[in-house]
């Protein structure tokens, strides 16, 4: 028979807490990744995974853990820890934090910091560049950055307006701030996978709105979804003089997607 898994998630604890139950393996691991990247991509600060009611048979699929960690390492850049065994060796190779149980899991983790992230759903209408810069522009007065506003202003217009002219879906958009860096990020229902393609020739059409996110970030990316994308970048005060995004994570002309 074929392997089988289910997850819970409880979204009324301090971070999201995902139940997995059933068994781990070569067949499991991708209906596992694609769960627990749908809940990263909410941007919280944390999220815990109890594996009480997850067995294990096939120990070199909890590498399929490792890869959901390194996928969202830079954005959103979430704490992530296990919960429920005592079998540490097993889960090692995860590279997830392991406690026996979610009490001492939630503890370890703390008191969340809701004030620095905020979402805003839209429409893909003409205005919702607008607002998505309203939303950037208050987020920053609000928690000091003043000169963050601008180049967090150009990527979110860039991302948004991708969405609206292109993928036609509604989108989602996440704004966090971590200690100096600000991440903007914005979320859509198009399997579409943006990738850098290097800069415009001059007599080209499009595209150059890639060179202004690469230009003003210090890391941009795009995490894939079962139902879509997640397209990000992070901001500092003063970027590095050179940006090179990672070689697996970088954008495309919004006219492909």
């Amino acid at each position: 028979m074929p392997s089988e898994v289910r997850h819970q998630v409880d979204r009324g604890q301090t971070y999201p807490l995902v139940r997995l139950i059933g068994v781990l393996d070569g067949e499991t691991s991708a209906p596992i990744r694609s769960a627990l990247l749908d809940v990263l991509a909410t941007q919280p600060e944390a999220v815990v995974v109890d594996v009480t009611g997850l067995r294990v048979t096939d120990v070199d699929s909890v590498a399929v853990l490792r890869e959901v960690l390194d996928e969202t390492r830079d954005w959103p850049g979430s704490h992530l820890a296990l919960s429920g065994s005592l079998d540490s060796a097993a889960w090692q190779p995860s590279g997830w934090p392991l406690w026996p149980d979610t009490a001492g899991a939630f503890a370890a983790l703390g008191t969340p910091e809701p004030r620095h992230r905020i979402s805003l759903d839209l429409e893909p209408v003409v205005g919702a560049a607008r607002r998505s810069r309203e939303l950037i522009t208050e987020a920053c007065g609000r928690w000091e950055q003043p000169d963050l506003a601008g180049n967090a202003c150009i990527v979110v217009t860039e991302m948004v307006n991708n969405v609206v002219a292109h993928a036609g879906t509604p989108m989602s958009v996440l704004v966090a701030l971590h200690g100096d860096t600000m991440s903007v990020a914005v979320r859509d229902s198009s399997t579409t996978l943006p990738r850098f393609t290097g800069p415009v020739a001059p007599t080209s059409y499009g595209g150059r709105g890639l060179l202004l996110i690469d230009s003003v970030s210090s890391r941009w990316g795009r995490l894939p979804l079962e139902g879509g994308k997640v397209v990000w970048a992070l901001l500092e005060a003063e970027p590095p003089e050179t940006l090179r995004p990672r070689d697996d994570a970088g954008m495309t002309d919004p006219a492909r997607g």
